[in-house]
């Protein structure tokens, strides 16, 4: 009986991990999606063989980028394609997504290492861009943001890149996405 039932979890087991979508299998990575289909490669250039396609308007994950090529993994396989066709995001739509006039702007805004308001802040005006916060020592350190008067665009990582937020309110605890993980900076 006992071999019964371990034969009976693992074909079950077996039976969830074929049906998963393809992507699952990338924990880590940044959310992102197609905007058009996308050509996979065996690596980051047009000389590699293509190895599968996702299409377009799909949700992926993006686990790293160079200059022009991004390695992603989603319903369709794991591979390189080109980053023109990737948008970084909650949604399909092209960041920023277009100007919105009702984002603050003029005044200034705080980000903080702890949550709630707490620990070492960094505070910019309107106007003040860094592009790579790992230059400050300051990459990765950020949990929390407050308001005064200002919005401002937060990346992932260095030179706008990867997951970006529009911020144009209070966060006691920034999105998981942004959460100990900001990289730049650009304050409205």
């Amino acid at each position: 009986m006992r071999y019964f039932g371990r034969l009976l979890t693992t074909l079950a087991a077996m039976l969830v991990l074929s049906l998963a979508p393809a992507y699952a299998a990338s924990e880590s990575g940044t959310h992102a999606w197609s905007s058009d289909t996308l050509t996979l490669r065996d690596g980051p250039g047009l000389a590699y063989a293509v190895t599968g396609e996702i299409a377009a308007d799909l949700p992926i994950k993006v686990l790293r980028c160079e200059e022009l090529w991004c390695a992603v993994d989603g319903p369709g396989g794991r591979g390189w394609t080109s980053k023109q066709y990737v948008v970084f995001g909650l949604t399909s739509t092209d960041w920023p997504g277009g100007i919105n006039p009702d984002y603050p702007s003029g005044g200034s805004i705080c980000f903080y290492s702890g949550t709630n308001f707490t620990g070492t802040e960094l505070c910019m005006n309107s106007g003040h861009v860094i592009h790579d916060l790992a230059l400050l020592g300051l990459d990765n350190s950020f949990s929390s943001v407050k308001v005064l008067g200002a919005s401002a665009a937060a990346c992932r990582d260095r030179g706008f890149q990867s997951y970006c937020e529009r911020i144009i309110a209070d966060q006691p605890a920034l999105d998981p996405y942004l959460r100990r993980a900001l990289s730049s900076i650009r304050v409205y």
